[in-house]
């Protein structure tokens, strides 16, 4: 089903700038959706009414003077906790910190430089450590498409936000996963960029070779516009992509006659995807070799990425606990995972950094055969809520381990990789494949993905009224 009161970033945008509605129209639309459909989900850390009631208003002013419209212009937009915005706190999904932000970050300042309305920010667990959103500040988010189970992470709160269809899109990051998997989940299309395409400022990585940031959205196109507003490096950035085209320009095209390769095998070794996903690689296998591409099942020949990915996980979260205001308010598993990672001296991340380039160019041989390569993005269905709670670091990890076995190693090797839904399985809940790219191949992706979108249009935005309300 689609939901005609939530379009889309595209069909926002131009209601919006065709004066068929105004962005304070849509922005209050908004409002009214997350008053009614957050109460149980847990989507939002904070709404920011009055802000973005008057950002839209700003934007009607504008564009009633004849201003120049940007292209996501009067597009309402939650924000992930770990990204900062001007007046509210970066909590990082926990209670560390206390002073709100000065400034935007720069994606945030960029975004809204493309029109868009900053209506929110969204639960994460603390630091984005874990592949669902489970936290003693914030609790338990919900999955829509059923309360009982969970939505993923890290990105958690803003895939619930967007599959409610409370807003049209929103922001996540991604350093194992966390944008591909709550897509995974709540049955929303979700791109990690190319490692270095989108700037990180004011910080100078996101747990240094693994994260990025990108956008949760319900279509394709929704995701290329966000990114064509959002992309491209300042001076201070660690990593930088190669050259590109319009992500928007990509999404219009034909991608061609591609070489896909195809494996159910995960990454990580004791491993079993569940039978669904298997049918879903197999399901789309069909379905692209009758959209004439030349598709194969390979040995991706894995790389073990365990020396390059630990430590840069457990030196990610100590470098943002260490920066927090009041480390005392950290959770105890958190506290717990920094001690646990105190074996990562400067030598070990040295060597981890160093370990990537090795995995990556290992990871990155399947692409002298083929194209594209398709996977599952998650091993298992979404779980029940609470898998979190109680555990400490080890037992987490152990949990987390279905969610990250097919998705972590795209981090570690830097390329681009996408979730695309495949509609629904037989417990209701949305079912996804994984397309990764090789380096600096988001226009493929995107083009593929599109034609995939076009010729097996997903469900946009979860059913109300007929979920598990455990």
């Amino acid at each position: 089903m689609t939901d005609h009161e939530t379009p889309g970033v595209a069909e926002t945008a131009r209601r919006i700038a065709a004066g068929e509605t105004t962005a304070r129209e849509v922005t209050a639309a908004a409002l009214q959706r997350i008053e009614e459909r957050e109460p149980g989900l847990n989507a939002f850390s904070v709404v920011l009414e009055r802000q973005a009631l008057a950002e839209a208003a700003a934007r009607d002013a504008a564009q009633s003077s004849g201003a120049e419209l940007g292209t996501l212009h009067g597009v309402p937009i939650v924000i992930k906790e770990e990204l900062d915005v001007g007046g509210t706190v970066t909590t990082f999904g926990g209670r560390g910190n206390s002073t709100p932000a000065a400034t935007d970050g720069e994606v945030v300042c960029r975004l809204r430089a493309a029109g868009a309305v900053v209506i929110g920010k969204s639960t994460m667990p603390e630091f984005g450590a874990w592949p669902y959103t489970e936290s003693d500040d914030r609790g338990i988010t919900r999955n829509p498409w059923d309360r009982s189970r969970t939505p993923g992470g890290s990105s958690g709160g803003t895939a619930v936000a967007v599959s409610s269809g409370m807003v049209p899109v929103g922001m996540g990051g991604d350093g194992g996963g966390s944008i591909r998997i709550p897509s995974a989940c709540c049955g929303l299309f979700g791109l990690k960029p190319q490692r270095g395409r989108v700037t990180t400022a004011p910080h100078h990585h996101l747990w240094w070779a693994l994260g990025t940031v990108g956008p949760l959205s319900r279509s394709v196109l929704d995701s290329a516009l966000v990114y064509d507003a959002i992309r491209g490096n300042k001076e201070s950035d660690l990593y930088r992509a190669g050259e590109t085209g319009s992500f928007v320009d990509a999404v219009g095209r034909e991608p061609g006659r591609l070489r896909i390769g195809w494996s159910t095998k995960p990454v990580t070794k004791g491993i079993r995807p569940d039978p669904a996903h298997v049918r879903a690689v197999e399901d789309t296998v069909r379905l692209l070799a009758d959209l004439g591409h030349d598709v194969v099942e390979v040995d991706p020949g894995y790389p073990d990425p365990t020396l390059a990915f630990v430590p840069q996980f457990f030196a990610g979260i100590r470098s943002e606990a260490d920066e927090v205001e009041h480390r005392d308010r950290l959770e105890r598993r958190t506290r717990s995972t920094c001690r646990l990672g105190s074996w990562v001296t400067p030598k070990v991340l040295d060597r981890a950094l160093a370990m990537t380039e090795t995995v990556s160019e290992k990871a990155n041989r399947v692409f002298d055969r083929v194209d594209v390569l398709l996977t599952p993005t998650m091993a298992h269905r979404p779980p029940a809520t609470g898998v979190l709670m109680g555990t400490g670091p080890v037992r987490a990890s152990l949990r987390a381990m279905p969610a990250v076995a097919y998705v972590a190693l795209w981090n570690i090797a830097g390329n681009p990789a996408a979730s695309v839904p495949r509609g629904t399985a037989a417990d209701g809940l949305p079912l996804a494949v994984q397309l990764v790219g090789p380096t600096d191949g988001e226009e493929r992706l995107l083009s593929l993905s599109a034609q995939i979108e076009q010729a097996a249009p997903w469900q946009l935005v979860a059913p109300r009224g007929t979920v598990s309300n455990h």
